[in-house]
């Protein structure tokens, strides 16, 4: 942390600007990825476009080819981002097909005064140098920004694998097919059979706190010893709730051993049929729903690993 600082310290140093232009708007540039385009892009944006009175924002997005072979796949095609910036206010014109690394060719050719980006060095992933914006740095073409904190593309990408399996059921439940899911046929099938499961899970609970309501009413309302009335209702409706559990459990597995026994035996039997991809190979792990936790746990008949207990900071 102390080392960051300093490091923005002594940069923020060596950081100087050319003065802007007073008889038309002064052009600044931003250049990004942009993809999942969020509120701390167009936050960013803002910044740029407020950077001056008077100022024509320019927004170079770097395409497909470019950006993963040096930072990584995208979630959007290079055509989605370009759209995407053109619907965001700040920006006056947006530039398809960026440099990675901007040089005088480039700013003369689109007239640009400033590049607008946060002040830490960006690591070059080309090779180029240490900062991708180290030379506009050098010749006083720099425009410091701020980072909006809490929010990025990256983050945004771990929510949806953190919670995959929701939103896996959740498209499955719009029409999606298990294909355009990359899903396979078992792992479909245990996915409903649990979010079933669940659900039903859910359901007595709120039944359960009814009971436990009208329980209480009943105690007083007939003047009975209340709090021998309530441990012993109590007692009943969590052994209920307990039995029903383990019966639920057993069907789930009852029900997942019954997909794998026909699965096996398709051949044989011929009692089911399906077109089998390389997901269903790969596919052979335990996965059931734990109500004692109320999280979805795999096993590879090995140790059990238990989905959210452990994340990345």
């Amino acid at each position: 942390m102390e080392d960051d600082e300093q490091k923005n310290k002594v940069h923020k140093k060596t950081i100087w600007m050319l003065d802007p232009p007073t008889d038309r708007p002064v052009r600044v540039y931003a250049d990004g990825i942009y993809d999942l385009f969020h509120f701390g892009h167009a936050r960013s944006l803002e910044q740029a476009k407020k950077s001056f009175p008077n100022t024509y924002l320019l927004v170079g997005c770097c395409n497909d080819e470019v950006t993963h072979s040096l930072k990584g796949k995208t979630v959007m095609t290079d055509k989605e981002r370009y759209e995407s910036l053109r619907h965001c206010k700040w920006v006056d014109e947006v530039i398809p097909d960026a440099p990675w690394v901007m040089n005088q060719e480039f700013i003369d050719k689109h007239k640009i005064d400033y590049v607008a980006h946060d002040s830490l060095p960006y690591a070059d992933a080309s090779g180029a140098g240490n900062d991708v914006y180290e030379f506009v740095k050098s010749i006083g073409r720099f425009k410091e920004t701020k980072r909006t904190e809490g929010i990025s593309t990256s983050d945004i990408i771990m929510r949806i694998v953190k919670d995959y399996n929701n939103y896996v059921m959740r498209n499955l439940d719009r029409g999606y097919s298990r294909k355009d899911l990359g899903v396979s046929y078992v792992k479909e099938k245990r996915l409903r059979v649990n979010m079933s499961l669940r659900k039903l899970h859910e359901k007595v609970k709120k039944q359960q706190e009814k009971v436990e309501e009208k329980i209480h009413i009943v105690a007083k309302t007939a003047g009975m010893n209340h709090n021998l009335w309530v441990e012993n209702a109590d007692r009943l409706v969590a052994g209920f709730l307990e039995m029903f559990e383990e019966g639920c459990h057993k069907m789930g597995t009852a029900i997942r051993d019954r997909i794998q026994e026909q699965l096996k035996n398709k051949g044989n039997a011929g009692e089911l049929t399906y077109e089998k991809d390389e997901e269903d190979e790969e596919d052979e792990e335990e996965y059931y729903y734990d109500y004692s936790t109320e999280e979805e746990v795999y096993s590879d008949g090995g140790e059990v690993e238990v989905e959210g207990a452990k994340q990345s900071s």
